[in-house]
């Protein structure tokens, strides 16, 4: 029990930095007089009461957090912030249920990008600058920025950073302190994010939705303030802006890092994942281009470029958007990009899927092990760059694949058998837990997941925190010897 408290101690804290976050949209709503202040006010005093009183209650049990207390947080903190986001939602849309307000949040939380609402051009600026918000904030994760506030407050980080990012390969640190780590890696999201505001506003956006989507850009959570998404705009500039955009936030920020202490653009050749991330992606645009070209959807060559690079981009990194309903393309084409959201991009990146620096060592173990099949008293190794793959890693990698891919199977067999047609049902179980969003069928980028009944939607909740999570870190609370003194 007293691990618990500590924990729960460390966790009212987040609580209450999250509740201050609510300033923004309370701010946005009393400058625009939207009518949305109440439910903000609301929301902003039930989070700050709920955190300062857990606070209140544990703070003689505060103490360091040990390696099992981290990933309790971690699970603790994406599942329980999604209740307090959830909050203007279900304040503002009384006829909302609370499995969808949570949803909601919690789709935004995960950087996931799936959405129950209709009507978002009518919304109150505050409500769709709150969804692309927590878009942000979920996309390099609220436990990083813990990490960078919490020691301030006496409290180590390196547990919890170990288990919210990303990827297999977590030792490395970009400075000798974590919390120094994650500062300069919120620094540059914050940059990127203000570059990306101003090169929307100079293209034409209104400021309000430059900066909305910006948030959700960098995030890769795909959240949109219009039915429409990009379509919306019809504008290739604006397009060519996101493309970039969704590009660079699929890329380790440990590169950007880099880049930016060293002022050279050779750490992005010297990373592992960035090159393949970049060849297949741009490889995927043109070959789907030529695709659409020849099938007879679009007649000019250009415009065929122009759609297929933006879909392309968009769902293999993840993000959502769209601008067309490309699920009225052959078949082949939505099944291809759902496959690239599988593993192209890179870690530590806000994207989701099985990542590429898997992808990658899963590739050279199948070759490695036909090369020992042939000749069984050869040596051969798996490596990336210079460094040898240690081979408990390659056992870890196949153990989370084998877990990643049935959990789409399991996901997938549970939702067709409450209902869901069969391309649904694995379209949405693959967006969720590969933090996409917009599926095909009735979860297409032009519908949502609003057609779907309470525990569709739980489910689908439940597999965006199992993809946020990595699987382990949430899969690893729920099993008996987690629990055992």
């Amino acid at each position: 029990m007293n691990h618990f408290l500590a924990v729960a101690n460390i966790l009212s804290r987040v609580i209450f930095i999250f509740g201050l976050v609510l300033l923004i949209p309370c701010a946005v709503a009393y400058w625009t007089q939207d009518g949305s202040l109440p439910e903000f006010l609301k929301a902003l005093f039930i989070t700050l009461g709920s955190g300062a009183t857990i606070w209140l209650l544990t703070q003689r049990f505060k103490r360091e957090l040990q390696i099992r207390d981290g990933f309790l947080l971690v699970v603790l903190v994406w599942l329980s912030l999604p209740v307090f986001g959830m909050l203007p939602l279900l304040f503002h849309f009384p006829e909302l249920s609370i499995a969808k307000s949570y949803f909601e949040a919690a789709s935004g939380l995960t950087s996931t990008g799936a959405t129950i609402l209709t009507g978002l051009d009518t919304l109150p600026y505050a409500i769709n600058l709150w969804r692309c918000l927590i878009a942000w904030l979920g996309g390099m994760g609220l436990i990083v920025l813990a990490v960078a506030i919490l020691p301030m407050l006496g409290v180590g980080g390196r547990q919890l950073f170990s288990a919210e990012v990303p990827g297999p390969i977590k030792e490395s640190r970009l400075t000798p302190r974590i919390a120094e780590t994650a500062k300069r890696l919120w620094l540059i999201y914050v940059v990127l994010t203000i570059v990306c505001a101003i090169a929307y506003w100079q293209a034409g956006m209104t400021l309000f939705d430059a900066i909305a989507h910006a948030l959700s850009t960098l995030g890769l959570g795909g959240f949109s303030t219009h039915d429409a998404s990009f379509g919306y705009w019809d504008s290739p500039l604006i397009e060519g802006i996101t493309i970039l955009f969704m590009l660079i936030a699929g890329i380790n920020f440990s590169a950007h890092f880099v880049v930016w202490h060293t002022k050279s653009f050779s750490a992005y050749r010297a990373d592992p994942e960035a090159k393949l991330y970049i060849l297949i992606t741009l490889m995927s645009c043109i070959g789907m281009a030529v695709f659409l070209w020849a099938k007879g959807i679009y007649t000019d060559p250009v415009v065929a470029l122009r759609y297929a690079a933006f879909n392309v981009v968009s769902v293999a990194s993840t993000t959502g958007y769209s601008n067309t309903d490309y699920a009225l393309w052959p078949i082949f084409a939505p099944l291809w990009m759902l496959f690239l959201s599988g593993f192209c991009t890179s870690s530590g990146s806000t994207g989701g899927g099985i990542k590429m620096i898997r992808a990658r060592i899963l590739f050279q173990q199948f070759f490695r092990e036909m090369i020992v099949i042939m000749h069984p008293r050869a040596i051969s190794l798996v490596k990336i760059g210079r460094n040898i793959v240690p081979t408990e890693i390659i056992f870890a990698i196949l153990a989370f694949l084998f877990v990643y891919l049935i959990s789409i199977v399991l996901m997938t067999l549970t939702l067709a058998l409450s209902g869901l047609d069969e391309i649904t049902a694995f379209s949405a179980a693959v967006a969720c837990l590969n933090n996409l969003g917009a599926g095909l069928g009735r979860v297409g980028p032009a519908m949502n997941y609003a057609a779907l009944n309470d525990f569709q939607i739980w489910l689908c909740s439940f597999a965006m925190f199992l993809g946020r999570l990595e699987f382990y870190t949430l899969m690893i609370v729920f099993t008996p010897a987690f629990w055992r003194k």
